[in-house]
């Protein structure tokens, strides 16, 4: 089913960066997709997002739904009818909406698991605790503004950062078939990011040893967007060659 164009507002949106040795992505990243790199890294993370207003395009804003959400992805790369293309690659997605679980990967792309947040805003800082239903995805970010990126960045500047996420607009998600992979195109009508300065970051995914061997992978950076007016736009089913 090809659902219509969603609306809404992106009230914030948290990316956590970390850099990775790209041969550990190329293990991990199913066909046909291969790491983007950075400076000779790959780029994964996860994208903390609440949503606000969330609607078909032409209803009214009152019926629209909110959710808390988070989308594991890596940047990625691959060939389509001879021309490459870009974007993310979303292993796991987690979500606050009984909506989103239910339909998503069935009515709008993606498989959403139902999942526990706990977020704290205050004073310029922002904390987002998270625990899957399923006890899969256990995720602590705590963070607060900063005026530049950290000093170990792989990124020369916030423009840099900026520009290697705004291209990630395109997620590809794992469906319910092996092989196949639902498209959904991120527009956003401004894009603005500041960094965040985080101080605590857990994450059972990167920090998994058996995945992601002793120094293989390292927080990069954070950055934080805002109040976003947006759309997203179901893509064609992509499928493993």
């Amino acid at each position: 089913m090809k659902i219509p164009t969603i609306t809404g507002v992106i009230d914030r949106r948290i990316l956590v960066n970390y850099r990775v040795d790209p041969q550990v992505l190329v293990r991990i990243l199913p066909a046909p997709f291969e790491p983007k790199l950075q400076n000779g890294y790959g780029m994964a993370g996860v994208c903390l997002i609440r949503l606000k207003h969330i609607r078909p395009r032409f209803f009214p804003t009152f019926v629209g739904i909110h959710s808390e959400n988070a989308a594991h992805r890596i940047a990625v790369r691959w060939q389509e009818h001879g021309t490459w293309r870009e974007g993310v690659y979303v292993p796991r997605r987690d979500t606050s909406s009984p909506l989103n679980t239910l339909f998503g990967g069935r009515i709008f792309p993606g498989v959403h698991h139902r999942s526990q947040f706990h977020v704290t805003e205050a004073n310029n800082r922002y904390r987002v605790e998270l625990v899957s239903n399923d006890d899969a995805t256990h995720l602590v970010v705590d963070g607060k503004l900063a005026e530049n990126l950290p000093d170990t960045s792989i990124f020369d500047s916030l423009q840099a950062a900026s520009d290697f996420f705004e291209a990630g607009s395109l997620g590809y998600s794992t469906t319910r078939s092996p092989g196949q992979f639902d498209g959904l195109e991120l527009r956003s009508f401004s894009w603005k990011v500041v960094p965040l300065d985080i101080t605590v970051i857990e994450s059972n995914f990167f920090h998994n040893n058996p995945l992601f061997p002793q120094g293989s992978v390292a927080f990069d950076c954070a950055l934080l967007m805002r109040d976003i007016q947006h759309e997203w736009h179901a893509r064609p089913l992509l499928y493993a060659t």
